[in-house]
């Protein structure tokens, strides 16, 4: 093997472990964001905050809606059309406008608990869309770091292969004028 065949090998493996040293370093900038996005903390959730759920979801679907219609038409229904001796809350139905005042006073706050936790919820999961985004951004500036390192080895290359080309015209042309001479 000659000197420009050993340099050249030489060029190549530290290129080689140039490039193995930037996926390490990838690899270990990445470690921390991988392990939290696979292994996310749970939730610990106490029984006043799993009930707020509970009701929330409840309250707002329609089976509630439809439930609690029923009720109040029964309950007019049958206000309305019992004789006075059988009725429990005759019109203007105080003890109807009382309870629905106290389910209303009672399920807001419990709705806004729930809602509460969600937006918590939500700020997690934006966290680990900016830590998604941050592993995106790391893999691309890896792959800037490989792209340049590949760049400047070639240019390296190119630039020691046209000395050694231009050098070989000079001793060409060193070699002609003393032919001629």
């Amino acid at each position: 093997m000659n000197i420009d065949s050993k340099k050249l090998l030489h060029a190549e493996s530290e290129q080689l472990i140039k490039l193995q040293n930037i996926v390490k370093k990838t690899i270990e900038d990445e470690n921390l964001i991988i392990e939290h996005l696979l292994n996310p903390p749970k939730d610990i959730l106490t029984n006043g905050q799993e009930i707020s759920d509970k009701v929330a979801r409840f309250g707002g679907s329609w089976s509630f809606i439809i439930s609690f219609f029923i009720i109040l038409i029964s309950w007019i229904v049958y206000n309305s059309l019992s004789s006075a001796a059988n009725t429990f809350d005759p019109f203007p139905f105080i003890l109807m406008n009382l309870i629905l005042s106290c389910i209303a006073a009672l399920q807001a706050p419990i709705i806004m608990m729930s809602q509460n936790r969600q937006e918590e919820k939500d700020r997690k999961r934006s966290e680990n869309d900016y830590l998604i985004n941050l592993k995106a951004e790391l893999e691309i500036r890896s792959l800037n770091q490989k792209i340049d390192l590949l760049l400047a080895e070639q240019i390296k290359v190119l630039f020691d292969s046209q000395a050694k080309q231009l050098e070989l015209l000079k001793n060409i042309e060193k070699s002609i004028t003393e032919k001629h001479q």
